[in-house]
């Protein structure tokens, strides 16, 4: 690992114009978007630019350090790599790239359900750090063996997803005839042959599928059928009902994803959880809610010395991030960012976002004269 940064991209703004120019347009727009107006994914990264932090320059500080610890374990900076379905879709290869460079970096890498690797890869390329997210399937069956797979794999936290109980209504995707799977139309194909690395590197890794359910998919489907299987094998609401078999049978830290209110966040606490992800999504799926960092702060006060609080969706750069944890969030997560780095930088772009960010984080507590990250609350202006 470089462990250093790109001189041409040292903001995220410049990550994500490069990865525009490389990555075909309908890829880029699952990427990219929201839904409905995109309302909510600018209401995430624009009110929490509204947080602001006092510095105490003239008191007797040592060395900040960015070391933080969650859920038990301890990791070398506040913030992980979010699940993100589709991943090979938008960047070849990049589920792999992302979790060899959050390894190499001590941060946490969490697989999606519906990504382009499977547990066993991505337990493998960790050493049997990945956490798991389970992207809860209607049948029982399923959903037991994927859980034993990642306890298998070593997984140390599944993490449940409870803000998709049905599909987000995305216009951008829509025009494009994405679905799951996408689907190729002649537009498309000739954004694909105006993306000539893109296009090549699809081509050495191969058609993005989804690997951890290859077992449960039927051969032969075409891609209509294959989508109309996806509906179906994931058109199981989230509730108490489904919740207590998944904690019974994991042994490991359970993590409850997408919660955006404090009723969910008592019920989390009253089920069992360990932690909670304070998200919605991305502002991917309720145009009309809340942004993550007034939810976060509705919890934290309430519920913070009860259960772990962590957050993601409209996370963009190292301040946002001590925003969030000055905030209250005990850890935080981002998706986007990481696949900007890989769609403008190919195999180095885990590396060199991570390093990105630690570096601009670590500036922030510099200034601040915080040395360690839980005591960023303490430079919360809160007038």
């Amino acid at each position: 690992m470089a462990n250093k940064i790109n001189s041409k991209y040292p903001s995220l703004e410049d990550l994500r114009n490069k990865a525009q120019r490389r990555i075909p347009k309908f890829a880029f727009e699952y990427l990219d978007g929201g839904c409905n107006e995109d309302v909510n994914i600018i209401r995430n990264t624009s009110e929490i630019r509204d947080v602001k932090l006092e510095p105490r320059y003239l008191r007797n500080k040592g060395i900040s350090s960015t070391k933080t610890k969650v859920l038990g374990m301890e990791f070398d900076a506040p913030f992980g790599i979010a699940p993100v379905g589709l991943q090979g879709l938008m960047w070849p290869n990049s589920p792999e790239i992302l979790a060899k460079a959050a390894y190499q970096h001590n941060i946490p890498f969490i697989l999606s359900t519906v990504t382009t690797m499977n547990i066993e890869r991505a337990s493998e390329l960790t050493n049997g750090n990945a956490w798991f997210q389970l992207y809860n399937p209607a049948e029982d069956a399923i959903r037991n063996d994927i859980i034993d797979r990642a306890a298998a794999a070593q997984c140390p936290v599944l993490v449940l997803l409870c803000d998709v109980p049905t599909f987000g209504y995305r216009p951008r995707d829509i025009r494009n005839g994405l679905a799951l799977p996408p689907k190729m139309s002649i537009a498309n194909i000739l954004q694909i042959l105006g993306k000539p690395t893109w296009a090549l590197n699809t081509l050495k890794h191969g058609q993005p599928t989804f690997e951890t359910l290859k077992p449960y998919t039927p051969e032969g489907l075409n891609l209509k059928q294959l989508g109309q299987f996806m509906d179906k094998t994931f058109s199981g609401r989230l509730n108490e009902e489904r919740i207590k078999p998944i904690r019974d049978r994991w042994k490991g830290k359970l993590v409850l994803k997408g919660v955006a209110s404090t009723q969910d966040t008592e019920d989390a606490i009253r089920l069992g959880f360990d932690g909670i992800i304070v998200s919605n999504h991305g502002g991917r799926q309720l145009d009309a809610a809340e942004s993550t960092i007034n939810s976060l702060t509705e919890i934290t006060p309430k519920y913070g010395d009860k259960i772990e609080v962590m957050m993601d969706s409209g996370l963009r750069s190292g301040p946002d991030i001590a925003r969030a944890m000055a905030s209250g969030a005990k850890f935080t997560f981002m998706g986007r960012s990481f696949l900007y780095g890989c769609g403008a930088l190919g195999n180095q772009g885990g590396d060199h976002t991570i390093t990105m960010l630690k570096t601009q984080f670590k500036q922030v507590m510099d200034q601040l004269c915080c040395e360690r990250v839980e005591d960023l609350p303490k430079h919360l202006i809160t007038n």
